[in-house]
């Protein structure tokens, strides 16, 4: 297992006030790794000390092999990585290729560099309809595709996105995520994700949940939802069916509110055994799997910081 980034201890104090509490955990070469918590939890922190724009007040931090901390490695790291963040820092005045060929020259690319890492981007971001136009009369999700290109025209090893699709329409989030995946399974690019749409961290290989600058929890989407979430089924009884009493009789547990009622089921396996049992006298049903919005919100509701 070729770890990327290995963070043990990070810490960040601002004064009395410590905004990352000695955090740890790794993130394997390739894997789209997803960093989570609310606002406040200390995550833009966290990454902004990964990508050397803070100084950290503790710990031992590796990127691509490189401890964190010294002015040199600070510059190879900074040369390793790539970074979309949530505001823009294009230039709005100029087009969109010459903000992303200026970046390239900020890493010293050859002539020959610059023009087949331009291929690069543009195989993946589809850059042709904005190319020639200035960075600001775009729309938002040209900006985004704009701004992705920027961050990859060096080809890093890890790629920091923070909340990349937020603001977005629905088809753009579609196609900026396309492009992503594309990156990461086609390259073998890192990537390194922070957003607040739960669908997005549920394709991740692995997941981490920040609360109140400490790590609450950790583990791959599917560990996460058998640990904090259940399955759901939602029941509808024909008329002058008492479905209290039909369910009591099964020992299930259950909710009902107007008409419909709604039972915590083990699997979908268990929902179907339920609805064999009870098919003559029910009109509808739904089995509704447990989420990651469910996972997000009963580690923020019920986890205890230790």
């Amino acid at each position: 297992m070729e770890l990327v980034i290995d963070v043990k201890n990070l810490s960040k104090k601002y004064g009395s006030h410590e905004a990352v509490k000695g955090i740890s955990f790794e993130v394997k070469k390739g894997a789209l790794f997803a960093f989570l918590g609310t606002n406040g939890a200390g995550k833009s922190t966290s990454i902004e000390m990964l990508c050397t724009l803070l100084e950290k007040t503790s710990g031992d931090v590796k990127i691509n092999g490189v401890t964190l901390g010294s002015r040199t490695n600070n510059y190879l790291i900074r040369k390793a990585i790539g970074v979309v963040f949530q505001q823009s820092i294009l230039d709005a005045r100029l087009t969109v290729k010459e903000n992303i060929l200026h970046r390239g020259n900020i890493y010293n690319l050859t002539k020959k560099e610059l023009q087949e890492n331009w291929g690069f981007v543009d195989r993946y971001l589809h850059l042709e309809d904005i190319e020639k136009k200035k960075y600001g009369t775009l729309s938002g999700g040209q900006k985004r595709r704009a701004d992705i290109a920027r961050a990859i025209i060096h080809k890093p090893t890890i790629l920091f996105l923070d909340e990349p699709t937020t603001g977005l329409d629905p088809q753009t989030r579609v196609f900026v995520w396309d492009a992503i995946k594309k990156l990461q399974e086609e390259t073998n690019m890192t990537i390194f994700l922070t957003t607040h749409y739960m669908e997005e961290a549920a394709v991740a290989d692995e997941i981490v949940v920040m609360k109140e600058g400490k790590i609450v929890s950790k583990g791959t989407p599917n560990t996460l939802k058998e640990q904090y979430t259940y399955d759901e089924l939602f029941v509808f009884f024909n008329n002058g069916v008492d479905g209290s009493s039909l369910l009591t009789q099964n020992n299930l547990n259950f909710e009902e509110k107007n008409g419909e009622y709604r039972v915590r089921v083990q699997s979908t396996i268990h929902a179907l055994d339920i609805l064999k049992e009870l098919q003559t006298f029910i009109s509808s049903f739904e089995v509704k799997k447990g989420s990651m919005d469910d996972v997000f919100i009963r580690i923020n509701e019920e986890v205890p910081l230790t």
